[in-house]
Parts: structure tokens; C-alpha cells; sequence
């Protein structure tokens, strides 16, 4: 599984080109996990509260897991490490792996940038491949299939 790091300030683009780049390689046959780093504070948008699941869950359950129809549903009431969450990714054997955010973590990073100040903050970070300013779709997909390519 090749690894791909998405980072930048709130509102860089992130979501976006995550979106595309997900359509992209799925379009081109390969299977593609994503892992977000919910970085709004507080915790994620949950299911409706009315499900089983979620009622086991308020309840108290520590882990409440429901499978059907091929999807997996996971809630846990603890927050892995960095390392566990890739763990999880992996599960769906994955060709790619998109992490959005992380940005202090270990791995290669494609970096959006809003303006210079955001290079300032940013430009300490491991494992840049790309610098983006001014996101042009073509070319970004062009070096996405490459890097994945020259990945492989």
C-alpha cells in the first residue's frame, strides 16, 4: 500500500483534490483508502442516535461495529495512534492510501498552500513531494498517475 499525505491549512483544498484524486484512481483501477484527520475540534459527525448501533454506544459500549450489504460501520470510544488508524485503513487491502491531514506524521506529503504565509509555517515539513499555489486539475492529476506509477 503506497501512502500519500494531503496537508494544509483550513480551506487549502484538501477535500477537494482528495475527491478527485479518489474518482481518479478508482477510474483507473486501482482501490483507494482515505484517512481524515478531523481537525474541527470536537469529535466527528455521528449516525442518527436512533440506530442500534448508536444506542449501544450511548449506552455505553466501547466498540460497536455493524456490518451489512458489504459496508462496515466501526465506532470506538477511543482515538488510535496515527499508526493504529493506517492499521484500520489497511484492512480493505488498499492499493493507495490518501491521508488528509497528519501533516506532522512520516510520509510522503503533497503541500496546498493558500498564500506565502502558509509556506512559512509549512515549509519544515518531512517528506514533501509537491508544493501547490495555484491548484491546476490537469496537471495535478498528471503528476498523481505518475507518482502512483512510478510507486508501483
Amino acid at each position: 500500500m503506497k501512502t500519500l499525505h494531503v496537508v494544509g491549512f483550513k480551506n487549502s483544498g484538501k477535500t477537494t483534490l482528495i475527491l478527485r484524486w479518489v474518482q481518479l484512481l478508482k477510474a483507473n483501477g486501482y482501490k483507494v483508502a482515505v484517512l481524515k484527520h478531523h481537525g474541527h475540534g470536537g469529535t466527528p459527525e455521528m449516525p442518527d442516535l436512533s440506530t442500534d448501533t448508536m444506542r449501544f454506544f450511548a449506552k455505553g459500549a466501547n466498540t460497536t461495529i455493524v456490518a451489512g450489504g458489504g459496508i462496515l460501520q466501526l465506532h470506538m470510544s477511543i482515538e488510535p495512534d496515527f499508526i493504529g488508524l493506517k492499521e484500520i485503513a489497511k484492512m480493505d487491502h488498499p492499493d493507495i492510501l490518501l491521508i488528509e491531514g497528519y501533516k506532522r506524521e512520516t510520509g510522503k506529503k503533497v503541500l496546498l498552500l493558500r498564500d506565502e504565509t502558509d509556506w512559512e509555517e509549512l515549509k519544515n515539513l518531512t517528506d514533501i513531494e509537491l508544493v501547490v499555489r495555484n491548484m491546476d486539475n490537469d496537471q495535478l492529476d498528471n503528476w498523481l498517475m505518475e507518482w502512483v506509477e512510478k510507486e508501483f
